[in-house]
């Protein structure tokens, strides 16, 4: 009896063993940090948005995205579908909304990619304007956009076309069309 006894205990003690060896085989230790990968969000928000106000306390413009992803590396915000809209006291407010952007760390430059599309509703003696481009490059701070792709204003009836475009959204507001212009206007 004893002797079984002590081949039961030899038995376990051997299975043991064997699960501990496959264990330490299997499972790696953690070393207690985790790897991040490069260029690794970490925070996400979904139906963004930001308000920035002017000296005087009125809203100056707003940024509106589907999705808003930082990144901790660089710390840029990659943004989808996002639609920025600076607000002007003296006009009706220009907006521009993009298939996807990515703004800088420090806030100063916004990088709108795919299309792009800039427009400012009709109001008290002020014609309504679509601008159509892609890939623009926007400076929030000082309400200025531009591009080196091709650019379309429409303004009805009139419609104007060319490559590269500035434009500056506060009073006075300057749009200029760098190359290759062509214009088809409508007169009374």
């Amino acid at each position: 009896m004893r002797l079984r006894y002590l081949r039961f205990h030899l038995y376990l003690s051997i299975l043991a063993l064997l699960s501990w060896g496959l264990v330490k085989l299997t499972v790696t230790e953690e070393s207690g940090l985790l790897a991040v990968p490069p260029h690794s969000p970490d925070y996400f928000s979904t139906g963004y948005r930001k308000w920035e106000m002017g000296e005087n306390g009125l809203l100056k413009n707003q940024l509106i995205a589907d999705k808003m992803t930082h990144y901790s590396d660089d710390g840029t915000t990659h943004l989808d579908k996002p639609q920025m809209s600076f607000i002007n006291e003296a006009t009706l407010p220009w907006v521009i909304n993009a298939e996807s952007g990515v703004l800088s760390a420090d806030g100063k430059n916004l990088q709108l990619n795919g299309k792009v599309k800039v427009e400012r509703k009709e109001g008290n003696g002020v014609r309504p304007l679509i601008i159509n481009t892609s890939n623009a490059r926007v400076k929030p701070e000082t309400h200025y956009a531009e591009t080196n792709a091709w650019a379309e204003l429409i303004s009805p009836p009139n419609r104007t076309t060319g490559v590269g475009m500035k434009l500056v959204f506060e009073q006075p507001v300057h749009l200029q069309l760098l190359s290759k212009v062509q214009g088809k206007y409508e007169t009374k």
